[in-house]
């Protein structure tokens, strides 16, 4: 009916939006169709999650519902046979007839999952609908390294890092509770400081620093879940005493010097040498004329034997 009445209209007319409808709908009846509400839905860490898949055509009262979850390139099912399946068994479950329902989700439930419906009585028997779940993480407390102590000029590089947080977070670094730019140079406030922060990485890095830069220092890791702070950790920025050193390399050369004069005169005077020759002229004290003497096995010692010269 509807296609014998497309030659009675004019050339360039608009089909009312019943019409269209009508045609839209003819086209379709008899086979099964699916749609999501959310097809990537976000959610945070140990909270609920709605996996919409919504039936929208068919003529098939009863259709067999499928559940599939597809991670690092392998599939597994979620809801098979009338019940769910692996590690969602105990903290999932089918809303309605279609859409799928999880408790307390953790980073592992990242996925793609993929909702199948075979509806035996229409004329396109399957229909699938694939949704991407993303679960975000908050960041835990970062681990900051932090130098004690450096001299003014030198360089100095403040590391900042979190590895359980997703999406990846960013870093910012904050100086007596200050936030720093990305480049000092950008900001007049910091135009006696010179270092880069790579908010990607977490490192502060110092060309040279001043005294000015001297401070408590710690980092925020952020993401769209949450952020977390790691303790203030003092950085001391001390002058270079020149002075100081060049005096102290003095005191070591003169000391070096007094003992090296020691030492000269100790052997001017002899008293290495007299120690030696005493040493050399140390002799065992000579056998009286007339007395042998002789160890035996029995006594285990020295003994003498007198013997008279005539």
């Amino acid at each position: 009916m509807a296609l014998r009445l497309l030659p009675r209209l004019r050339l360039g007319a608009r089909l009312p939006d019943f019409f269209l409808l009508l045609l839209f709908r003819g086209c379709l009846i008899g086979a099964v169709n699916l749609k999501s509400s959310n097809r990537n839905p976000v959610v945070q860490e140990f909270e609920s999650v709605e996996l919409s898949c919504i039936i929208t055509d068919s003529q098939t009262n009863d259709p067999r519902i499928e559940w599939k979850k597809i991670q690092d390139d392998q599939t597994t099912y979620v809801f098979f046979d009338n019940k769910i399946q692996g590690d969602l068994a105990g903290r999932a479950e089918l809303l309605g007839k279609t859409s799928l329902k999880i408790w307390n989700v953790t980073r592992t439930d990242s996925a793609l999952y993929r909702c199948e419906v075979v509806a035996r009585n229409d004329r396109k028997e399957i229909d699938e609908i694939a949704i991407e779940l993303i679960v975000q993480v908050k960041p835990v407390t970062p681990i900051c390294r932090v130098p004690k102590a450096v001299p003014v000029g030198k360089a100095a590089t403040l590391q900042c890092q979190e590895s359980e947080g997703y999406p990846r977070p960013y870093y910012n670094w904050y100086r007596n509770d200050v936030p720093l730019p990305t480049d000092s140079r950008a900001n007049p406030r910091f135009r006696n400081s010179s270092f880069l922060l790579n908010s990607e990485t977490g490192t502060l890095v110092f060309n040279a620093v001043h005294k000015e830069d001297s401070g408590q220092y710690y980092c925020i890791a952020s993401n769209d879940a949450g952020s977390a702070k790691c303790e203030e950790q003092e950085m001391e920025v001390y002058d270079l005493n020149i002075a100081g050193i060049i005096g102290g390399v003095l005191v070591v050369l003169a000391v070096l010097a007094l003992i090296t004069l020691g030492i000269c005169c100790a052997y001017r005077r002899g008293y290495f040498i007299n120690n030696k020759q005493d040493g050399e002229s140390y002799k065992s004290p000579g056998k009286p004329d007339g007395v042998n003497y002789i160890r035996t096995d029995e006594e285990g010692d020295f003994r003498h034997k007198s013997s008279f010269v005539i």
